[in-house]
């Protein structure tokens, strides 16, 4: 055959696979699950007194009530409750929605109450002893669920070798999970002059086995007191929501657009190889 021909038969199939992705992402399929991290028995963090659940929860509730608002994004939450959900429940209930993004909300501590700022996280090994030091501390709570080790196929929070298991499962993924991370980090700055703690790759179990983009937010220290009481209020976890639900609604229109330049190339492509042929 000739091989004009088998390119030609190639790119009609590329074609119409990328204009039945642009056709099901440019309705309302687009599904985004918000996973509010920690809750009931496990408090998560608690600096100078504050809940990271408590803040988790709040802060996720109102992403998914303005992404509703403004978007035609479908929301899917994790919990909406002050109640325990295990880990790879979590990542369950995302594959169960088909969804497009996984973003799971969280609040960071440290030794150091100076410390402080936004940042986001995809699955990844870890770069240095803070990325290391942050999955440990979200990891840790599978201790806190009955049979931990044979539902986590003997993972071990503590052990940097485990980690090497988690990146495997999502790297199919990770160049997309970069860029929610990215769009929803150059919110933070943009919308509300965050520090910028730029996008790193960590050990999370929460996105082991989510098999779409995934992201993890650490929407900023609690040990510090300032940005503690700024995250625990009204004030803070409306500003903090409305610009994470900017960013993933940035990321779902960038990816929409993508898919549509690639199609119309595509498609020119087929027509000019098509033209050729002819004469």
């Amino acid at each position: 055959m000739n091989k004009k021909i088998i390119f030609t038969i190639f790119f009609i199939i590329v074609a119409l696979l990328i204009n039945r992705s642009y056709s099901q992402e440019n309705s309302s399929d687009f599904v985004v699950v918000l996973d509010a991290g920690h809750g009931g028995h496990d408090s998560g963090n608690t600096g100078n007194g504050f809940l990271e659940k408590k803040i988790a929860l709040q802060t996720a509730i109102q992403i998914g009530n303005y992404i509703k608002n403004n978007s035609n994004i479908k929301v899917i939450y994790t919990r909406t409750k002050d109640r325990f959900v295990k880990l790879n429940e979590r990542a369950a209930i995302a594959n169960r929605s088909d969804a497009d993004l996984f973003i799971s909300i969280h609040c960071d501590a440290f030794t150091s109450s100076k410390v402080y700022g936004a940042g986001t996280f995809v699955l990844g090994l870890h770069r240095n002893a803070d990325n290391l030091r942050i999955a440990q501390k979200e990891n840790s709570v599978i201790f806190l669920e009955e049979n931990y080790q044979s539902n986590y196929e003997g993972f071990d929070p503590n052990n940097p070798e485990s980690v090497i298991s988690l990146v495997l499962m999502q790297e199919t993924y990770l160049e997309q999970s970069i860029e929610a991370a990215n769009t929803i980090q150059k919110s933070f700055v943009t919308n509300l002059n965050r520090k910028d703690r730029t996008v790193k790759q960590a050990g999370f179990q929460v996105l082991r086995e989510t098999y779409m983009p995934s992201v993890l937010v650490e929407l900023g220290f609690l040990t510090n007191k300032k940005e503690g009481t700024y995250l625990n209020s009204k004030k803070g976890q409306k500003e903090m929501s409305e610009t994470i639900a900017k960013g993933i609604i940035n990321y779902r229109n960038s990816l929409l657009s993508s898919l549509f330049n690639n199609e119309k190339k595509i498609t020119e492509f087929v027509q000019k190889d098509n033209i050729e042929t002819n004469n």
